[in-house]
């Protein structure tokens, strides 16, 4: 859907009332369709109906009660890296799976095992090397239906989380954990491109925020359930086994569930009715300007060549990178912090759990003021900062309570700000194609952190381990100057693209039109449109896709 030409400035249709009248009156004239019971009034040009906010509104909490829960709970087992990745239900159960290596090493496999040190990190690292290996995957998103896809990355996901309890030997646990990262680089990460194939660009942003608190969310669960089950004796099964076995078997019942009430778009979505669908379609359209770039089933490999071009992916990269660096190491590493600051190993499993749920807390916060405000960069940069106060407090103090402070600070500010940079990624793309060729660059680039990240913490620098805090801390400040850096781009980038076309209208965080001329402002802008031109069989054309973004 063309919005600019290179003879004329040509007007996009909104959602605003009247502008959408103004455009009918110019391209044809509103008319039913035949066989349409919903009274939705459609443009002759394009089929586009003219939905109301009110519309809009109701299925906003249709998906909300229906889609982010389900996601939330996949999140919750089937994350891996991406709370900052990725969430969804099966997040929630996937990132369980993952926190457990650190409860399980303090609740006797590291003994029973002969693990030294270096095996330790090495079960921790070469999770991350199939996760970088596989992070391609996430375009299957665009080749396979969203719920055949997921299910088969969350029950593979809980057969080897599982099949975990049943090694014993360090070659065992290490097959097993590659596995492990190959199933969740398939799952965790494209969430931000799913979720962009029922929300606009500033609805993504608070929606990920709650699915990716799920990881916060589940390492608090983790550490409560990691507590009951380590905290008994007597049981035949050795307490880490029983661990494993306990939080990887949702996994694959939720895997089945996922294959059949996961829908793959609104207009399979069987909880949504006709004018929902409708809507929703017209929504669609507004997102990315046509609606074949939703359908699944096939890759623009010329989209995939522009966001390897495109500069700004590469900014976010390397912000993920930083915040991973920090993110990957303290689920991991915390309950064995915890135990060095003289906690019994039962006690460190319950003391891990409230950091968590502050995190939980700003993480919906912080996406909720971003999406408002639409003041992303400026969020990212002050949640890096108090990240970065966490680990200074972890690093140079030595007596418990400031130690134990500043983990609230540190889980606080990593978990936070990854979840605003995904959307930041997200919202910079002008279709689904290039959408998830940005999430692959950040998580190629960004998940190498993990590897640097969990091998900054060996025993010889037990029980304070300063060279691992101030390596973290030294990130955050490091992504604290990544997101400004980046925002200065945006801005530059804006003003070249205002002397060139002129200044375009925006969609504030309550989805009104400001800012321009009336009847532009359609999802593509996001918030400013970016006009690049492209050859067609009728000449040169400039097309409107997302274009930088200042402060979404």
């Amino acid at each position: 859907m063309g919005c600019f030409s290179k003879f004329e400035k040509k007007v996009c249709p909104t959602d605003e009332g009247s502008a959408v009248v103004e455009t009918a009156a110019r391209l044809g004239t509103g008319k039913r369709e035949p066989g349409d019971e919903s009274g939705i009034e459609t443009i002759r040009h394009g089929n586009e109906p003219h939905v109301t906010p009110e519309m809009e509104k109701r299925l906003l909490r249709k998906l909300d009660r229906r889609l982010i829960p389900h996601i939330m709970f996949l999140c919750m087992r089937n994350l891996s890296l991406m709370a900052p990745p990725s969430l969804t239900s099966s997040d929630m159960l996937s990132y369980l799976d993952r926190s457990n290596i650190g409860n399980a090493k303090i609740a006797g496999m590291q003994k029973q095992l002969h693990l030294s040190s270096p095996d330790y990190q090495w079960l921790l690292t070469i999770f991350y090397i199939a996760y970088i290996l596989f992070e391609w995957l996430i375009l299957m998103w665009k080749v396979v239906p969203p719920h055949i896809w997921a299910a088969i990355c969350v029950t593979g996901f809980g057969i080897v989380a599982t099949l975990q309890s049943a090694t014993y030997s360090f070659t065992g646990m290490m097959i097993a954990r590659f596995f492990l990262g190959m199933f969740e680089a398939g799952f965790g990460p494209a969430f931000p491109l799913y979720l962009s194939y029922f929300y606009l660009r500033h609805e993504i942003g608070l929606r990920l925020g709650f699915i990716i608190s799920a990881a916060p969310l589940a390492t608090c669960f983790a550490g409560a359930l990691a507590y009951g089950i380590t905290s008994g004796d007597g049981s035949k099964v050795a307490n880490w086994r029983l661990l494993f076995l306990v939080e990887g078997l949702p996994s694959i019942v939720a895997g089945i569930i996922t294959f059949f009430t996961l829908p793959d778009s609104p207009s399979t979505a069987t909880f949504l009715n006709h004018e929902d669908k409708l809507v929703a379609r017209t929504l669609g359209i507004r997102q990315v300007g046509s609606q074949s770039d939703h359908r699944i089933g096939k890759i623009v490999w010329a989209d995939v060549l522009a966001a390897l071009l495109d500069l700004k992916n590469y900014f976010t990269a390397l912000m993920y990178f930083s915040c991973n660096v920090s993110f990957s190491s303290l689920p991991v590493f915390l309950p064995t912090i915890l135990t060095e600051m003289g906690f019994s190993p039962i006690h460190s499993q319950g003391l891990s759990a409230p950091p968590y749920f502050l995190a939980f807390v700003v993480v919906i916060a912080s996406t909720y003021i971003a999406d408002r405000t639409q003041q992303r960069a400026l969020v990212i940069f002050t949640l890096s900062l108090i990240g970065a106060v966490g680990y200074i407090l972890l690093a140079a103090t030595s007596s418990t309570g400031p130690r134990y402070t500043g983990v609230f600070f540190a889980a606080s500010g990593i978990f936070a700000a990854i979840t605003n940079i995904l959307p930041w990624v997200a919202n910079n793309a002008s279709s689904d194609t290039r959408r998830g060729a940005g999430l692959g660059i950040l998580g190629l680039v960004g998940q190498c952190g993990p590897l640097l990240g969990t091998r900054v913490y060996p025993a010889k620098d037990a029980p304070y381990y300063r060279l691992g805090m101030w390596c973290c801390a030294g990130f955050m400040l490091f992504n604290a100057l990544l997101a400004v850096g980046l925002r200065g781009l945006l801005a530059w980038e804006n003003r070249q693209l205002d002397e060139k076309y002129g200044p375009v209208a925006r969609i504030s965080g309550d989805g009104k039109v400001e800012g321009g001329p009336a009847g532009i402002g359609d999802e593509i802008e996001g918030p400013r449109f970016s006009c690049f031109e492209k050859a067609s069989n009728i000449g040169w054309d400039a097309s409107c896709s997302v274009g930088p973004l200042r402060c979404a």
